[in-house]
């Protein structure tokens, strides 16, 4: 696949853009002591609620809280390093559904707090899901990241 420049450009900032917001949210979990999701799991509305709440009790959220961590951190990296950045951006968007569906801004369910982000059925986290499955089928870290290195055969090509 080849991209104009202009194409290489934003391709390459979304990705690291959307890497560093996801390393960022990962890091600081991990740093911050005390840091938990519990709050935010077991506040869950939606038909989905129960599952939250689940995974926000007592006896799961550590698990809960170092996965999501991990997780965050590995797609943060992914994406920044432009290396398995197709997995990471699938591990993002599911990540991502599952924060939307734990807090969905539909109507008739009432939001847990205010929100900056969160508006009538779009949220922040919608619109990143859907900047991960264009980079998912737009991908660059082979042309500008460590995914040139696996593939030697891939050089930037300008349209």
């Amino acid at each position: 696949m080849s991209y104009s420049k202009p194409q290489l450009f934003f391709l390459t900032a979304l990705r690291l853009l959307a890497g560093w917001h996801f390393l960022f949210e990962g890091f600081i979990k991990l740093l911050t002591p005390g840091w938990t999701a519990q709050g935010y799991l077991l506040s869950a509305q939606g038909p989905l609620a129960p599952l939250f709440q689940w995974l926000g009790n007592d006896a799961l959220i550590g698990v809960s809280d170092t996965l999501t961590a991990v997780a965050l951190s590995t797609v943060g990296l992914t994406l920044i390093l432009g290396i398995w950045e197709k997995a990471g951006a699938y591990i993002g968007i599911a990540m991502l559904t599952f924060f939307y569906l734990a807090h969905p801004s539909w109507p008739g369910i009432p939001a847990a707090g205010p929100s900056e982000g969160n508006y009538f059925i779009v949220n922040k986290n919608l619109v990143e899901l859907a900047a991960l499955g264009v980079l998912a089928y737009f991908p660059t870290g082979h042309l500008l990241g460590l995914g040139v290195f696996f593939n030697p055969k891939n050089q930037v090509q300008h349209g």
